[in-house]
């Protein structure tokens, strides 16, 4: 048996905790970004995408992303049996540990795109099927030992595994689903979109930001000795370069387009910059991680114009985030990796291999999520009723998020306490406070 390192185990359970973390950030970004009537529902899509993530990921992804098999999928490992007691350096179970957090992250990218209108039921069975097929799939393809690897693509911690992928798929939701009511109506109210709290959307980036130094650095998944502390260190001052100099792009550039500082912008431009960087993360040099991040909150911008001319309604921006910025930063590594990058002397081959795994990605996450989406329009339905859309979607979990602001909640309510709850909504607002 090979060596358990204490100070890897640590390291990469450190990681893992922070990447798990995360979840919460997705859960208030995204309930921040949409209406407090539907903000128990996104709670809820979050917390069963780590719940049936991790169980799916153990029962099949974990075998099909890195058991032995061929060049598309691995075919061992099914429900963990058969694992080695050691995996590198570090024990096994928390190998497993960090990359189930990481396929959970992937799943909950679709939950923001296609919130708002989505059937609760449709969307956990297609979480399921991601962390437990598609996704595993593609990680077997680049970090598994699968063709890509052997091609050399590159991407240290997943901006096309990761979050290409839950691009990808949300993409495909958004286009099977459709957009929300009245969204791209003639002369619409962009306000009746917009989402009910800035200040839970920025909490929810400064966590995500946060528990990005566990995604990126964690990756290493080693931390004893000089060299991988080395490592460690570059690719935690490339993550923090890459977030800030993603605000700066998106809010230079959301300002030339709209004369506007625009705190949605600038929060999503942090996202932006760190999706970017994480595929090259351990590959360049701090400068190249600031052009780098800039880029990516430069393409949330662009992504968010392309999404609006081609009338797709992504409810959070998941898509300009983390298929448009995740694609810039993959493509980056082909430019500016100090080892083969064009811009230091490695000529164009490295950059065709990531054009090479970004149009494959795209084409079987993209393929796959078509098919599974429109299969659960035809069994079980993807769209929330027109009452449940506009009532708010917490109405099927029974709750609110807010029930002492909220007459929204009042036909799960009983008759008296219904009736109470709208007589008080509906008396003006200083008559409320007097009556107090």
């Amino acid at each position: 048996m090979e060596a358990i390192s204490g100070l890897d185990t640590a390291w990469v359970l450190i990681a893992a905790f922070l990447v798990f973390f995360m979840q919460a950030g997705f859960a208030l970004l995204e309930a921040g970004f949409t209406k407090a009537k539907n903000a128990v529902n996104i709670i809820m899509k979050n917390l069963l995408d780590v719940s049936f993530g991790t169980l799916a990921f153990f029962i099949f992804g974990f075998g099909i992303m890195f058991g032995a098999g061929n060049g598309l999928f691995g075919s061992e490992f099914i429900g963990m049996s058969g694992i080695p007691e050691v995996w590198g350096s570090v024990p096994t179970l928390a190998f497993f540990l960090f990359q189930a957090v990481f396929a959970a992250t992937a799943a909950t990218i679709v939950s923001g795109a296609v919130a708002e209108r989505t059937k609760f039921g449709a969307y956990v069975v297609f979480s399921i099927v991601l962390t437990a097929l598609l996704y595993p799939v593609v990680g077997h393809w680049i970090w598994g030992g699968g063709w890509l690897s052997e091609m050399g693509f590159m991407d240290f911690a997943g901006s096309t595994v990761v979050h290409s992928v839950g691009g990808w798929a949300a993409l495909a939701g958004v286009i099977i689903i459709g957009a929300r009511k009245g969204r791209f109506k003639k002369n619409y109210d962009q306000k009746r979109f917009d989402g009910h709290s800035i200040p839970l959307a920025a909490l929810g980036v400064f966590i995500l930001w946060f528990g990005w130094f566990g995604f990126n650095p964690g990756s290493q998944l080693a931390a004893e000795g000089f060299e991988n502390a080395s490592a460690i260190s570059l690719v935690a001052i490339n993550t923090q370069l890459a977030a800030a100099a993603g605000v700066v792009g998106a809010l230079l550039l959301g300002w030339i387009r709209t004369k506007i500082a625009n705190a949605g912008f600038a929060l999503n431009g942090a996202l932006g910059g760190l999706v970017a960087i994480t595929a090259p993360c351990a590959f360049v040099s701090p400068m190249a991680a600031i052009l780098i991040g800039f880029g990516g909150g430069v393409a949330v911008i662009i992504g968010m114009e392309l999404l609006e001319k081609m009338r797709l309604d992504d409810a959070v921006g998941a898509i300009p985030v983390h298929l448009v910025a995740g694609v810039w930063g993959t493509m980056s590594v082909g430019l500016f990796a100090l080892d083969g990058g064009l811009f230091y002397g490695g000529g164009g081959s490295l950059l065709l291999t990531q054009f090479i795994g970004v149009l494959a990605v795209g084409a079987f996450t993209f393929t796959g999520s078509l098919i599974v989406f429109k299969l659960l329009e035809v069994t079980v339905g993807v769209r929330a009723s027109e009452k449940e859309e506009d009532e708010g979607l917490d109405l099927k979990h029974g709750q609110a998020a807010y029930p002492d602001f909220s007459a929204y909640m009042a036909p799960v309510m009983s008759e008296d306490r219904s009736a109470r709850m709208v007589e008080k909504h509906e008396r003006p607002m200083g008559e409320r406070v007097a009556n107090k």
